[in-house]
């Protein structure tokens, strides 16, 4: 009884030390372009175009991190970003959260249909329709503006927010918000004060995923904006790609810099992703 017992535990162990081998062999290989990506940031252009030169830099040249700010209008670049991101995913939320819930909770005469022609929009690359997204844009006079990028990468996550919120609503018992309807509340006030925060979750997923879409949104920013101090961060980094010459140093180093306010942003985030599971339940 006491084998079985040893040779069980030797099995869960084994099998604990697999799984935890994996997950690490699974976190390098995602994390080693990035530690590419920081290495070359801190080499000197001699040493990155050095055949025989070494993965890790001889000596860091931290200054690279100090030198992109005065070659390039790095602080505007990342606060276009970060309007264009936030705004584009406040529209789309605003937008897709009524949507949704209507989807998930009306029945209507061609809904099968909506719902289809919502995944079919999903097939369309933003550079399948650049022609006729820059006749639009410059029918209201949007071009070169970070409005009018707000309101296009809004309308390409529109889709994608309304399907998986509403999945999420779905989920969702409607026992709930009929019982906030007994207590003398609308629809409305079901929604907001009952199923928001129930799905909060679900919720801060999604404005996840719009944030990381728009802020990585290059084809179509590249298009509309000429002018450099209204670049977002992924077309005004191309400031260090030039025609005879690439500054790797310097375009690597950006490049980490224009993640960072996204990590920050998924890590404060992250911790309240269940903090709306038993928010909103019925008073007793």
């Amino acid at each position: 009884m006491t084998l079985d017992s040893a040779r069980i535990n030797w099995g869960k162990l084994l099998t604990r030390i697999l799984l935890y081998f994996v997950v690490v062999l699974v976190c390098v290989i995602i994390l080693y372009p990035y530690f590419v990506m920081l290495a070359t940031a801190l080499k000197t252009r001699a040493e990155i175009f050095d055949p025989n030169g070494a993965l890790l830099p001889a000596v860091p040249i931290w200054s690279n991190f100090a030198d992109i700010w005065s070659l390039a209008p790095m602080a505007k670049y990342l606060l276009n970003s970060i309007i264009i991101a936030s705004g584009s995913t406040a529209i789309a939320m605003v937008c897709g959260i009524p949507a949704a819930y209507a989807l998930a909770r009306m029945k209507f005469k061609g809904q099968t249909a909506f719902l289809g022609f919502i995944i079919v929009s999903q097939m369309f690359a933003p550079v399948v329709l650049l022609i006729g997204i820059y006749k639009v844009i410059k029918f209201l006079n949007l071009t070169n503006t970070l409005l009018g990028l707000i309101f296009i990468n809004a309308a390409f996550n529109q889709a994608f927010t309304i399907w998986l919120l509403r999945g999420t609503f779905m989920s969702i018992s409607a026992e709930m918000e009929q019982a906030a309807t007994i207590d003398g509340c609308n629809r409305v006030q079901a929604m907001m004060k009952i199923l928001l925060p129930v799905a909060a979750p679900g919720i801060v997923t999604t404005l996840i995923f719009i944030f990381i879409n728009a802020w990585n949104e290059f084809t179509v920013a590249l298009c509309l904006i000429s002018t450099d101090t209204l670049k977002p961060m992924t077309v005004g980094i191309n400031i260090f790609n030039g025609y005879n010459i690439i500054e790797w140093q310097y375009l690597f180093a950006s490049s980490i810099v224009a993640i960072i306010p996204v990590v920050i942003l998924f890590m404060s985030i992250e911790k309240n992703l269940t903090s709306g599971l038993t928010a909103g339940g019925v008073k007793g």
